[in-house]
């Protein structure tokens, strides 16, 4: 077993992936067998995110999946990671995050992002002013931390009045990271699939960040991808799943099949993969040995308290295994 000797706290995060001849139904058995096993290995929290209009994720009804993971598992925290405020009224996620909230007490996040999550078409969908939503975004968050506040308002949200449902702000750019830091908030960054401007949004949060009620001195979260083995080879295999769904992102092609394969070479351009590497550069693959090494060699460049891990990995017994070979690092 390989012990970390950096400190921070260890996540999940999850978008319900729809593999092959799966249904939704199967990617959210496969979920509530994650939180499970993650639960019980002592992972800090397990966030699901708002995507729409894409066939290999199911996590579009965001609130939903939430209750349905909480209700599954005992101690870990269950959240949104996040959910996508300009497609909601706030009073709308104040009133089910508060319901989670008292059916949960004390488990539930609520993490905001301002993009879509989705392609323009099913933006005009979801929401009938679309310049407007994203503009207002930080009177939005603001009017949000109000409905979960004790102050006395003439609408209040019922639940969630009172309830102070921890905000967290998410984003792949400095944008959210200063808002965050005007509001006093923690800050998770999208390093997962946008990594571009990790090192200026960390830095920001943290000259900018002014504490508030809600925190005294500044939290950030960094999001990567992983996928662990027993061996190189075994790991490398794994992680073209991820390599895959990316390739099919790149082309637009969200039937793309993302089973395991022996040579990447075989699937994308130069080009293809050169954007693929670029987008996923904040990706861990390998042994617990190999990983652990990266993962110190990170922590000493960046400065983040939280780190949350995304593992798209279509054999799920072999998903469940990488998450136990990292948390035997991380204890």
């Amino acid at each position: 077993m390989y012990k970390m000797s950096t400190d921070f706290s260890l996540s999940v995060l999850d978008l319900a992936p729809v593999h092959g001849e799966q249904t939704p139904k199967d990617a959210f058995e496969n979920s509530k067998k994650l939180i499970q096993h993650t639960d019980k290995l002592g992972y800090h929290r397990y966030w699901v995110a708002e995507h729409h209009n894409m066939k290999p994720i199911a996590s579009t009804a965001t609130s939903v999946l939430i209750g349905y993971l909480a209700g599954h598992s005992e101690n870990i925290r269950v959240g949104a990671g996040g959910v996508m405020l300009p497609n909601h009224a706030p009073l709308i996620i104040a009133e089910q995050f508060g319901t989670l909230e008292t059916m949960y007490p004390d488990r539930i996040d609520l993490g905001l992002g301002r993009a879509p999550g989705t392609d323009p078409m099913t933006i005009r969908a979801l929401r009938r002013d679309q310049m407007s939503s994203v503009n207002d975004f930080p009177d939005n968050v603001k009017e949000l931390l109000t409905y979960f506040s004790k102050e006395d308002a003439p609408v209040k949200a019922i639940p969630g009045h009172g309830l102070e449902v921890p905000i967290y702000m998410l984003g792949s750019s400095t944008y959210s990271a200063q808002l965050a830091a005007a509001l006093g908030l923690p800050f998770a960054f999208a390093s997962h699939f946008a990594p571009g401007e990790l090192y200026n949004a960390l830095r920001l949060y943290h000259e900018r960040f002014q504490p508030s009620k809600y925190l005294s001195e500044p939290y950030a979260m960094m999001t990567i991808n992983a996928a662990l083995a027993d061996t190189e080879a075994e790991a490398e295999k794994l992680a073209t799943t991820n390599y895959l769904r990316f390739l099919g992102m790149i082309r637009g092609n969200f039937d793309i099949d993302t089973r395991p394969v022996d040579n990447m070479d075989d699937y994308w351009t130069e080009l293809e993969k050169a954007q693929v590497f670029q987008s996923l550069k904040y990706t861990f693959v390998g042994t617990q040995e190999k990983v652990k090494k990266e993962l110190e060699d990170l922590h000493a460049e960046v400065k983040f308290n939280e780190l949350i891990v995304s593992s798209d990995i279509y054999d799920q017994e072999k998903r469940r295994y990488s998450y136990d070979l990292l948390a035997n690092i991380w204890r």
